[in-house]
């Protein structure tokens, strides 16, 4: 790795450490230049924008995700495959819970948007997750419908949970939080009727 490619990795971590322990807030280019032992103006060698840093940061994070998903097994059933990945999501919650709020929870210039930027493929996680639903509406298993809401509704299902325990309002353990939203999950995908 070059020096210049170096010193970007060290400001990228740097960046991602202030924002996991301090939210995005705490992330200015000043702050990251200095800890990282460069000068205030170096810094937009690397990063032409404090935006463009937290960009990189997201992707990255992004990246992360799909990596978890991607080790799904393709024959699970749909329902084991939905926890699969809501698992993950989950996962990702409680273990960079400061990250999490930036990525999913907080207004951001380049967050995509439902329905155009999905459509479109921008979305490399929600991505996953309607190819999955897809496939099983083109098997017969699934009614017709439009994959991407559906994919956005299993989404939102996980999400609203996520936000309830970052709020405070369980008092449950993670273990019983997750199978709480596993239960959950399982009564969405096979309803409540009979």
């Amino acid at each position: 790795m070059d020096e210049k490619n170096a010193t970007s990795q060290r400001i990228y971590q740097c960046a991602l450490r202030i924002l996991e322990a301090e939210g995005p807030q705490a992330v200015s280019m000043r702050r990251v230049a200095k800890e990282v032992g460069i000068t205030a103006m170096a810094i937009y060698h690397h990063f032409p924008s404090r935006e463009a840093l937290l960009s990189a940061v997201v992707d990255s994070e992004f990246e992360q995700l799909v990596g978890f998903f991607s080790r799904s097994n393709g024959k699970r059933s749909f329902e084991a495959a939905m926890i699969h990945i809501m698992d993950g999501y989950i996962d990702y919650a409680l273990a960079h819970p400061c990250i999490f709020d930036y990525v999913f929870s907080m207004p951001r210039p380049d967050a995509r948007r439902f329905p155009d930027d999905f459509h479109a493929r921008r979305s490399p996680t929600l991505n996953i997750t309607a190819d999955i639903v897809s496939s099983w509406i083109k098997l017969g298993k699934l009614k017709r419908d439009d994959p991407w809401e559906i994919a956005m509704e299993l989404w939102a299902h996980a999400h609203g949970y996520i936000a309830l325990w970052r709020a405070g309002r369980f008092h449950l353990s993670e273990d019983e939080f997750r199978r709480l939203v596993q239960r959950s999950l399982r009564r969405l995908l096979h309803g409540l009727t009979r």
